[in-house]
């Protein structure tokens, strides 16, 4: 499988490259199809790869990757993609239209210059005015990160280059009356969690450290003039020990972060022990995966992930399991919501008033004990105390089905979206979204002969 040096768009001298800070891609080429990264990790053991297959919609620790605008009535999107039969990273930037059920051919946005890993993957969200904004990760010190702007609201047709610097797993928020702020993460000393505030997009603060012990992966979310966000440590920086749950948040704009019963914490944090801790999983001997975070009806946090007892894939780290973790306005609460057979069968959470919903890979796929596996939406009525399986969206795949990414403000048909590929072996990565039912289930087009298409509604 080729990996290449330098992008076959860049060698055909068909698409703009932004150079410079405040470039702009006038004419951005657009890619005649919807085609998600694949990726290999590399590190084997006896049930394979610790992750692997189609990560177009890949990390956890990308949030959001889209959002819908009732003003447009669009949901943007941005996934790692790629040119047919290749492993080249392109950002790509995209919506469907609400108005017509279709979507328009996607845009490059960012080329990765032969980077083939989705750790580079983008995030996108929707300024004051509706300007489309896609935060590149960078990948330690090695790639740089990069923030970019639409040139008009409510477009792709043409973006600018904001800046370029050191940022991975990018999760911007954007506050009423506020402005930007934003968390990631910097390789300082492990991956250390950091985040920045602006009014506008253009004019930063200085990054500020908000944990740093070890390690951390985080998940984040917004509520109005609210940000929280829960997160994990790596027990003397090692990654597969990843365990403990915590949880801060800010009212303020990163002034001051709290616990959420609103005790100050010391920021930044430096110790495994400390108020911002909800669950002692290392003396439990489970690691934990962050998945997504929402808020219920009151405001209040409720945070979904992925538990097991190892790092490596296969029977013998079960059993796994996807939970949630709400607060009831007194103390937190922990329920199971459904078993599942691999780490990094990624799934997100949604909640409109007493409906809540999970939508997630929780049954095996055609490849077993691999990165993701058939969908389902599993639902509660009783605030996450427990939890039913309402209906299997995917069945008899040839390929498993990964990451299932919740857009800010969903709306129907376009609920939910995840990337499709085997994890076994290089393969083709498709695109696919569902209605908040899982009914009605569709595939972006792989291969578009004209402008616009109507993405498949594929048969139940």
């Amino acid at each position: 499988m080729p990996i290449l040096n330098q992008s076959p768009l860049l060698m055909a001298g068909l698409l703009c490259v932004n150079t410079g800070l405040a470039a702009v891609t006038d004419v951005p080429f657009r890619q005649d199809g919807y085609r998600g990264i694949w990726f290999t990790l590399g590190q084997f053991s006896k049930h394979g790869d610790k992750y692997s297959g189609g990560l177009g919609t890949y990390t956890a620790n990308h949030t959001p990757l889209a959002v819908y605008s009732p003003a447009a009535q669009k949901t943007f999107f941005t996934y790692g993609g790629t040119s047919k039969g290749e492993r080249h990273l392109l950002i790509m930037a995209s919506y469907f239209d609400h108005r017509t059920g279709t979507v328009p051919r996607p845009v490059v946005v960012h080329d990765k210059g032969g980077v083939n890993d989705p750790h580079d993957n983008a995030s996108l969200n929707l300024d004051a005015r509706g300007h489309v904004w896609i935060f590149v990760s960078g990948r330690g010190r090695a790639r740089p990160g990069f923030k970019y702007r639409s040139k008009a609201p409510l477009s792709i047709e043409s973006f600018e280059r904001v800046s370029e610097e050191e940022m991975t797993y990018p999760q911007p928020w954007v506050l009423p009356g506020t402005g930007w702020l934003h968390l990631f993460t910097k390789y300082t000393k492990g991956r250390e969690l950091y985040w920045e505030t602006s009014p506008d997009g253009r004019t930063w603060t200085e990054d500020r450290k908000l944990a740093g012990f070890g390690g951390h992966y985080q998940v984040s979310a917004a509520r109005g003039g609210k940000v929280g966000t829960f997160f994990n440590y790596h027990p003397g920086g090692n990654v597969d020990k990843r365990t403990n749950l915590y949880y801060a948040q800010t009212e303020d704009g990163g002034v001051t972060w709290t616990t959420v019963d609103g005790r100050t914490l010391p920021v930044p944090l430096v110790d495994k022990e400390n108020p911002a801790l909800v669950i002692d999983f290392e003396s439990r001997g489970l690691l934990m995966y962050t998945c997504d975070l929402h808020f219920d009806s009151q405001g209040r946090p409720v945070l979904l992930y992925v538990t097991s007892r190892g790092a490596e894939p296969g029977p013998e780290n079960g059993p796994r399991a996807f939970s949630v973790t709400r607060w009831d306005g007194k103390r937190w609460r922990t329920s199971m919501v459904a078993e599942t057979d691999h780490n990094y069968d990624m799934g997100s959470l949604w909640i409109a008033g007493n409906r809540w919903t999970v939508i997630a890979p929780t049954l095996p796929g055609p490849q077993p004990y691999a990165t993701g596996g058939e969908v389902c939406v599993w639902e509660s009525s009783d605030e996450g105390g427990t939890w039913s399986m309402r209906r299997q969206v995917t069945r008899g795949s040839m390929r498993n089905h990964a990451y299932v990414r919740r857009p800010l403000n969903a709306s129907d048909p376009f609920f939910a979206f995840w990337a499709d590929g085997d994890p076994r072996e290089f393969s083709e990565s498709h695109l696919f979204f569902c209605d908040q039912s899982g009914g009605r289930l569709w595939e972006l087009p792989y291969d578009m002969p004209g402008e616009a298409a109507e993405p498949e509604q594929l048969k139940r």
